[in-house]
């Protein structure tokens, strides 16, 4: 790598404010809030909306949707397309 045009790849707390979760991992994310994590340093702290932690597919509470009656009731509705 070159030097001096990479950003700077550090240790970066990413908080859950959904789930109420956080996690320490490395990353080129900057923030200018901070929080002490659990080893009494500090680190900047980045706030997400969704993780895997409050995913409905991570979860288990993801829906499926019956597609095939959606285009049924849409047919019944409005009638079958291409009729001129």
């Amino acid at each position: 790598m070159r030097k001096g045009i990479h950003p700077e790849y550090r240790p970066v707390v990413f908080r859950d404010r959904a789930a109420d979760y956080a996690f320490l991992t490395r990353s080129t994310m900057t923030s200018e809030r901070t929080i002490e994590w659990e080893d009494g340093r500090t680190y900047p702290v980045v706030d997400v909306e969704i993780s895997n932690v409050s995913h409905p597919f991570y979860t288990g509470t993801a829906r499926v949707l019956d597609t095939a009656g959606r285009v049924e009731r849409f047919e019944r509705r409005y009638g079958k397309g291409g009729e001129a």
